[in-house]
């Protein structure tokens, strides 16, 4: 029976997946504080400021407000006053940083 040892660390596989993944946390640690828009399956949309996430992709706002779904599409009523709010990660459809807190952030893509 046969044992393969790696003397020379981890493999470049390996090596790739965690430059990725320190560079995906990299982009997540960017975006924190950053205003967000998140809809959701049920028409909702929630408005607020990106605290945090986890693997299963629940998000944490602050300071958050809710829009419900308006059958006129200029039209999105007045919001509701959340806080703080946790929106589970099977509940969201997309998430969108709001432009004018990307104008502050260095280093995401935004022009200058």
């Amino acid at each position: 029976m046969a044992t393969m040892i790696e003397e020379n660390g981890p493999s470049t596989h390996e090596q790739s997946e965690v430059s990725s993944s320190s560079q995906a946390r990299q982009k997540l640690e960017g975006l924190l504080n950053k205003s967000m828009r998140i809809r959701m399956t049920d028409g909702r949309t929630l408005v607020g400021l990106f605290l945090c996430t986890d693997r299963d992709c629940n998000v944490i706002l602050g300071s958050a407000q809710e829009f419900l779904k308006s059958t006129d599409t200029f039209s999105q009523g007045e919001p509701r006053v959340l806080g703080l709010a946790m929106i589970p990660g099977h509940h969201v459809v997309s998430i969108e940083v709001e432009a004018d807190s990307l104008d502050d952030t260095q280093g995401l893509g935004a022009n200058h």
